[in-house]
């Protein structure tokens, strides 16, 4: 992918609606070439959709969290959709080897992660887990406000 393309694509990630116009003038390039990579890169599916980034997913819980769960037998799907159900969790992700996924959760307090902590274990199909505390962050692509 063309440096101007990751350039582009950065700019969109943290703010999809931007215009062709200021898009073009921060990249140095025309409107009619950033509009036709945009395009590019939609049909070639590089890009796959916009979003909105509500207030609540932008703003990082102060109490964040890695939950790795194993679950028992063909039970995963029934176990992501009840995860899907709370709120605490940002992302679920399928993965191999020891553990079967990947939970991204975030409280307001060590309590509060606790109590989702045992809702989770207490799913029908999970057979065990184990969480890491997220301390900092220096690097993500998700928006912040």
């Amino acid at each position: 992918m063309a440096d101007h393309d990751q350039k582009l694509l950065t700019l969109l990630r943290h703010n999809g609606r931007r215009s062709i116009s200021d898009l073009a003038a921060e990249l140095g390039l025309s409107r009619a070439t950033v509009r036709a990579r945009i395009e590019r890169m939609e049909r070639e599916g590089d890009i796959v959709g916009y979003t909105v980034i509500l207030r609540a997913d932008a703003i990082a819980m102060p109490v964040r969290g890695m939950m790795l769960i194993e679950v028992e037998g063909r039970a995963a799907d029934r176990v992501v959709d009840v995860l899907g159900g709370l709120p605490e969790i940002s992302a679920i992700h399928t993965t191999n080897g020891k553990w079967d996924l990947i939970v991204e959760l975030g409280t307001n307090s060590l309590t509060d992660l606790d109590a989702v902590l045992r809702r989770i274990r207490l799913i029908p199909g999970v057979t065990a887990s184990e969480t890491n505390l997220l301390l900092a962050t220096p690097r993500t692509t998700r928006a912040r406000l």
